[in-house]
């Protein structure tokens, strides 16, 4: 069962809050070989990380390789967590610190320690951070920009629906294989490399194996190394609103059925899109932009 890393509760979350309040606040970002967004920041006024903006995680993480590098940073105890591949995981805990990301502060911010982030990045953090704010992903100009209220320039983009569960973003899309239209409920997911992964039973009700020429098979670790086996295989088409992806190469698991309870769109999709959420979680609007076209991630 696909979970992020770590889930925040509204009562950890309120211990925090940025001491800079913004009225529209420019974030650069790195795209990285991977397909996230790689952002500086600064833990306790001191150390320098890179983090990765990862829409489906809910708290602040930073892995065990850069934690080791961090003189400032002090751990309070270790929890048993859940994470993607594994049932159970010791997690260390650092319940107080200060984040700066760019002109933002936030104070009193807990801090996780994991095995792994997205490759060249440090740790992770989610839309908590940026809660009642619209924001902005352009890829075009690798810019995160937060606003109080949706910018004029949402008319240019296509409006669609959020389901917003457990802090986590959905939107709906269509597969097409063999004249069949398939539809299902998408987790936006940057921190997710490739296009697509399908949930075990979307793959088994469609029989997807069967119909689909595998492609490539691979193996995944998440936050704490647990090893995941995927395979891959090519859809002829994708369609998200009014978007059509052809000859798309998606991702699913065989197997122990059950694990993976939710279907992903990842970064190789989302990076096409320059992106704008709403405040409040109930719409994303989407534009094409200047790597719609481009190849397929090969990892």
């Amino acid at each position: 069962m696909f979970k992020p890393s770590f889930f925040c509760s509204i009562s950890v979350f309120i211990l925090f809050c940025p001491l800079f309040l913004f009225a529209q606040t420019k974030i650069p970002f790195e795209l990285t070989d991977y397909n996230n967004l790689k952002i500086k920041a600064i833990i306790n006024q001191k150390d320098t990380v890179n983090l990765m903006f990862h829409t489906a995680a809910n708290s602040l993480t930073l892995t065990e390789e850069a934690t080791k590098k961090i003189k400032n940073l002090v751990f309070d105890r270790s929890d048993n967590v859940k994470s993607w591949g594994g049932n159970e995981n010791s997690s260390r805990f650092s319940k107080s610190n200060v984040l700066q990301i760019g002109e933002l502060k936030w104070e009193n911010i807990p801090i996780w320690e994991n095995t792994n982030s997205g490759q060249q990045t440090d740790g992770k953090f989610g839309l908590e951070l940026f809660a009642n704010k619209v924001i902005e992903i352009d890829f075009d100009q690798k810019m995160i920009t937060l606003y109080n209220q949706l910018p004029a320039k949402v008319k240019e983009f296509e409006k669609l629906k959020l389901t917003f569960e457990d802090e986590m973003m959905f939107v709906e899309g269509d597969l097409q294989i063999d004249q069949q239209t398939m539809h299902n409920k998408f987790l936006v997911h940057s921190g997710y490399a490739g296009t697509i992964l399908l949930d075990d039973q979307f793959t088994v009700d469609n029989a997807i194996d069967s119909r689909l020429k595998v492609i490539d098979e691979k193996t995944l670790k998440d936050s704490f190394g647990n090893i995941l086996k995927t395979k891959k295989a090519i859809v002829p088409i994708v369609k998200i609103g009014k978007t059509v992806l052809n000859e798309i190469p998606v991702s699913f698991f065989t197997g122990a059925l059950g694990r993976q309870k939710m279907s992903i769109i990842g970064g190789d999709v989302l990076k096409r899109f320059n992106i704008i959420i709403d405040a409040e979680r109930t719409n994303i609007y989407l534009k094409a932009n200047k790597l719609m076209n481009s190849g397929y991630w090969k990892g």
